[in-house]
Parts: C-alpha cells; structure tokens; sequence
C-alpha cells in the first residue's frame, strides 16, 4: 500500500503503516501553525482490502467538534464523491473502507483543484458581457483574478454586486457553490439571471485564497493570514489578497455583497449577518431578514432556525468582510455558511452536503438577490 499527498491541496503525514492495515496519519498545519483540519490524500495497492485510517492529532485540529457525525469522502476518478464509514474517539478520526480500487481518494470535503478554478474563470470570461479582472498577485506569486460581469448588451448597471469565495481555502464548498452561482448566472436564456444583470454589475471572486488552496491549508494564506480577520487594516505583506479586494471595492462602490464559507460543525446552511455592526439600521435588518426569508423559499436546503448567536449591538467584529463591507458601504453584506457534514434536515446517506447540493444552493440564491433587488 502506498500512500501520499503531493498534489494539488493534497494534506497527510503517514506516521505509520500496520497489519491489519491499520495506518496512522497526521494532518499538517496551515502556515502559521495554527490552523490544521483539512485533509487530502491517495491511496494505492489496497483494493479489496479492509484499510482502517487513523487521523491520530483529529482532536487538536482546530474544531475538534466538527468531527462529530462526520463521514469523509471518496473518489476512485477525482470527479464523483461519496461518503465512506468514519468514527471519532478518543481524539482520534477513524475511516473504516475497503478500496473497490487500486488507486483511490480521502477527503475532508470534496476538493476543488487550482485547474478548474482557472478554467471557470476562462468559460466564463469567453461569455458575453464578461470580463476577466486581476486584482493582484498572492504572496506565492499566482495571480488573484475575478470576473466583472455586465449586461450583455454593453449597458451600465445602476448598482453593484460583490460575490467573494474561498477566503477559507480548506471551505471548498464555496467554488461549488461558485459554479452553481455562475452558470446560472451567464445563462442567456434564465429570466432572472438576466434581470439581475440588467440591474447590477456583479464583481465575483470565486477563490480569495489560492495559495492556501494548493497548499492544502483549511483557514490561512501562505503566511498564516486568516483572510477574514484581515478587513480592517490588510497589508500588501500579509494579506495582499483583501488589500487588493478592498481597494476594487472601494473604487466600485457596493449595494450587495455575499461572502460563501463553510462551517466545520454546524449541519445547516444559514446566513450569518452584520447585525453586530456600528451602523446597523432597521433598513438593514428588514433587507436581510427579507433576504433569507427569499433564499428559503428559493431552496430548501437553506434554513433559517439554526445558525451563529447574534451579534450584540455594537460588538460586531469588523475585520470580517461582511461586517465591514456592511460597515464601509451601509449594504445588504452576509455571510453564507454550508457544512462540511450533511444537510441534518434533509439528510443524504450517500454523499452528504455535496459538491452538486452546493451549486443547486449557488443557482438559488439569484431568486433571492431578485427579491430584494429593488430595495437595494
């Protein structure tokens, strides 16, 4: 049995290899040396044997409660992703399986590679009305870039959209939830998709973070920034990455803003708001309550009664971006939250919250921008 890491967001550290097959591993730590919980590895030589794969340092992971209830996922081709037997104990994560292939899989959530994130960006930007935007080059020096997307038809938006992704590399559910939200989006022949675009200028950053994509990391850039704490005061050494998002969103102005993450312990998909902010108005606690109330209906897989506890007045935490873009622009600016477990009021024993679920969640969130559209 072979086993190893060296790809693309690929995170293990084999400790040990014994028989029964029994592996220990470790997961490695984002840079920083705070953050670790994502994991990505593959498996060679062990078709039809019964593998048992310990993540022995689980327990130490930054949200050990994550792992409750958790199943990890599967590939043998990369592409479709299920889930596979998983046990906590004792601080340690269990993945019982037996391989149906020689080369396979393990996941903490189903990846998204470096490849697709720049082929969406290149389908999309080949789209009418589309443009590419690069905002600036990562501390890996890989490029930073966006899609600036109007009507069509060459007019100008009176308003203005940020969609932001993937602060969290580890949180690939996002750049699912990504694909959903584009497709839909550019889609010539979907009346609201084009309604929007008539209405707004839709600035979308699928991945803020991708040196910590590649680099396998769950929270941090490549010098352990935790992008999402950084919105008060970026800097071009430590998170060049919100510097240059700030700035565009600076020179742009915004009236929407919705920042896609995912949550390691919470099986829900729920909106987190700003309601903890300095200028928090009834007019922005009726558009997001309106907002959600919208996405609810649009898909079922979101919900409103399970989330994060409110923010007092006041105590908002505005190095966050939906706070502070709330902030800094008096908009509509949320975060959404998917799990990395399942949706636990509409469960699926086969894969979970998933890579499908989480475009589905990205297509139907346009419904709900619609709702709101005018009150902007």
């Amino acid at each position: 049995m072979q086993i190893d890491a060296e790809f693309d967001a690929g995170n293990i550290r084999v400790l040990s290899m014994n028989e029964p097959h029994r592996v220990t591993l470790e997961i490695t730590k984002d840079a920083g040396d705070e953050h670790a919980q994502w994991f990505y590895f593959r498996v060679r030589g062990a078709a039809g044997v019964d593998c048992q794969f310990c993540i022995v340092n689980a327990g130490k992971c930054s949200y050990p409660a994550g792992w409750e209830d958790y199943r990890a996922v599967a590939s043998t081709d990369g592409e479709h992703w299920f889930r596979v037997p998983t046990t906590y104990e004792s601080g340690e994560l269990r993945i019982q399986h037996r391989p149906t292939s020689d080369k396979i899989y393990y996941a903490y959530f189903a990846p998204y590679s470096f490849a697709r994130h720049q082929s969406l960006l290149d389908e999309s930007a080949a789209k009418a009305g589309v443009q590419m935007m690069h905002l600036t080059e990562t501390i890996d020096g890989r490029p930073l870039d966006g899609l600036i997307i109007d009507p069509a038809d060459g007019s100008t938006p009176a308003k203005t959209a940020w969609i932001v992704a993937r602060q969290h590399p580890g949180e690939t559910m996002a750049e699912w939830w990504m694909e959903g939200f584009l497709d839909r989006l550019l889609d010539p022949n979907d009346e609201v998709a084009q309604r929007l675009r008539q209405s707004m200028r839709f600035y979308v950053v699928p991945n803020m973070n991708p040196d910590g994509s590649v680099r396998g990391h769950l929270r941090c850039n490549a010098v352990g920034a935790n992008l999402n704490r950084e919105w008060v005061n970026p800097a071009p050494e430590r998170s060049p990455e919100v510097l240059a998002v700030r700035n565009a969103m600076d020179e742009t102005g915004v009236d929407f803003c919705i920042d896609v993450h995912g949550d390691e312990a919470l099986p829900y998909n729920f909106i987190s708001a700003a309601e903890g902010i300095p200028g928090w108005t009834p007019r922005l606690n009726a558009l997001t309550e309106a907002f959600k109330e919208a996405y609810e209906v649009a898909n079922p897989d979101f919900q409103r009664v399970y989330g994060y506890p409110l923010d007092k007045p006041g105590e908002g935490n505005l190095t966050m971006c939906s706070n502070q873009v709330a902030q800094r622009f008096d908009c509509l600016a949320t975060t959404l939250e998917m799990p990395f477990k399942d949706n636990a009021n509409a469960p699926d024993a086969a894969v979970g919250w998933s890579p499908e679920r989480s475009r589905q969640l990205g297509r139907s969130v346009l419904e709900a921008i619609d709702v709101v559209l005018d009150r902007l």
